[in-house]
């Protein structure tokens, strides 16, 4: 049984040979993001981040469904009924798990998107390092055909995605398209199909297991705050990340690395990465 069984009421949580698998919870209202569970995600990632057990975070859905957005009823109906400020602070606990923590969360993360996926949904998917689905899966931003334009920063994360064109069609028209489709337009890394998806994703997370878990939260963060920079900020940012790899990290991977390669020949870099002993 899974150490944090039951604890959460929207959301599977169960840690596995160093992955943890988080599974939204939801699979009558097909994963719909409701106030719970925007709530409880935050402490879902919050208490991950602390735990050793956990050094892959892999993100899915429950049924047929990765998430379908926000839940209509309780996210915007019922909030409309309630205090203005109220509108403010559901907005806040959605933000602060679908990009706040989950962009630059301190381990890596992976997407794995086994059906449905609309609206709302794109926001915490591209917050995700990476990302691979079924080719079942469905993807689509229908906000247009119900009288409201995307909300939260979905449109941020398609515009920086899949960029201009590709983005403002999907927007404009609440087209529909398929897993296949979102790994051709860069959506997601790669779409198998959905009896292969968890093998696929747990190889990937195998990968990503073998590195420098110090030098790997680098090389993410400094990638993804490279996009926000000027050259000449990147190039201090991403030296200043490189030296503060080397300063946190207890393993010691670049020495090691060096050794590896110049005195033991044991390895080729670019070919295998070195071995830890840690």
């Amino acid at each position: 049984m899974s150490k944090y069984a039951d604890r959460w009421k929207t959301v599977l949580v169960d840690v596995v040979d160093g992955i943890a698998w988080v599974t939204l919870n939801r699979p009558d209202k097909r994963n719909a993001m409701s106030p719970t569970l925007n709530r409880d995600m935050v402490d879902v990632l919050e208490t991950l981040e602390m735990d050793g057990d956990a050094q892959v975070l892999v993100l899915t859905g429950a049924g047929d469904a990765w998430t379908a957005g926000m839940d209509l009823k309780e996210y915007f109906r019922e909030t409309d009924s309630g205090p203005e400020i109220l509108q403010e602070k559901v907005r806040r606990e959605a933000s602060t798990w679908q990009w706040r923590l989950l962009r630059f969360y301190s381990k890596p993360t992976i997407a794995m998107v086994n059906g449905w996926c609309f609206g709302g949904a794109f926001s915490p998917l591209v917050a995700c390092d990476l990302a691979i689905c079924a080719d079942e899966a469905v993807f689509g931003l229908s906000e247009i055909n119900w009288g409201i334009p995307p909300g939260n920063l979905v449109s941020k994360a398609l515009a920086d995605t899949i960029g201009h064109r590709a983005a403002l069609h999907l927007i404009m028209t609440g087209e529909t398209f398929t897993g296949t489709q979102a790994a051709q337009m860069g959506l997601v890394n790669k779409s198998v199909p959905r009896e292969e998806l968890r093998a696929e994703v747990t190889k990937l997370a195998q990968v990503l297991l073998a590195k420098n878990p110090v030098v790997l939260r680098a090389a993410k963060h400094g990638f993804k705050r490279c996009r926000e920079l000027t050259w000449e900020q990147n190039e201090d940012y991403l030296y200043a990340k490189l030296d503060q790899a080397q300063l946190r990290d207890p393993e010691k991977g670049r020495e090691q690395g060096l050794k590896q390669f110049l005195d033991e020949k044991s390895i080729k870099p670019g070919l295998q990465t070195y071995k830890r002993d840690a």
